[in-house]
């Protein structure tokens, strides 16, 4: 039977690569984002199927739901790769608060709740893969004022991935999260190190994990990496 999966924020950049490249594993690929007319196009350039969403919309999200149960009556995989990052040029004493509520509801908040709405039904079929897109800005112990609402969020992204894997324990449910580098897009800009092939590489690896696979880590390239 083919897996299908949703990827968040896939109109472009690593979220439109990740879905080119499980589609090539040949993933039925639910492609989202806000922009209905963006996102309607590069579906079907891809060849993929498309459904609007706002991850900070609890309506949104239900609306999604509604969707994956009529059209599949299943959801194997869901990669959380939907974010912002609005505050490059403000530390935590001068970051506006609107910066910082915003993005917690996209990077943090959204995330959670997609999971939520979505692990009873991975768990009735005792099959599911969640991929938090994280960064290595959200490592405790690189933390430092640069950005400090991106960092915050992906720092309580990592924490919502550990309880996630935690509230799943002995369920073949597999919750991780992953950071895919400096990524050249629209957020990492032109002169990022790494290619969007690389970068989507390791969100596809933990999206695809085998059943013995690892659980609350965080990785990069496949590899673990520190919190």
């Amino acid at each position: 039977m083919q897996k299908v999966v949703i990827i968040t924020g896939a109109n472009r950049g690593l979220g439109l690569e990740t879905a080119r490249q499980m589609a090539e594993l040949d993933y039925q690929v639910i492609l989202t984002s806000r922009d209905e007319k963006k996102g309607e196009e590069t579906a079907r350039d891809l060849g993929v199927r498309f459904h609007p969403l706002d991850v900070i919309s609890a309506k949104s999200i239900a609306a999604l739901l509604g969707f994956v149960e009529q059209e599949f009556g299943r959801l194997d995989v869901l990669i959380n790769n939907a974010g912002v990052f609005l505050d490059e040029k403000q530390g935590i004493l001068d970051v506006p608060e609107e910066s910082l509520r915003a993005t917690l509801e996209t990077n943090t908040f959204g995330p959670l709740m997609l999971a939520r709405a979505f692990i009873p039904m991975m768990i009735a079929q005792n099959y599911g893969r969640i991929v938090n897109v994280s960064s290595g800005m959200g490592e405790i112990g690189d933390l430092n004022n640069y950005g400090p609402s991106y960092r915050l969020s992906k720092l309580a992204l990592n924490g919502i991935t550990l309880m996630l894997a935690n509230a799943v324990k002995g369920k073949n449910v597999l919750v991780n999260a992953v950071c895919p580098g400096w990524v050249r897009t629209d957020m990492g800009g032109p002169d990022a190190e790494r290619d969007l092939e690389t970068g989507a590489s390791g969100i596809v690896w933990a999206a695809t994990l085998p059943d013995e696979g690892p659980r609350g880590e965080f990785f990069r390239d496949g590899e673990k990496i520190d919190w």
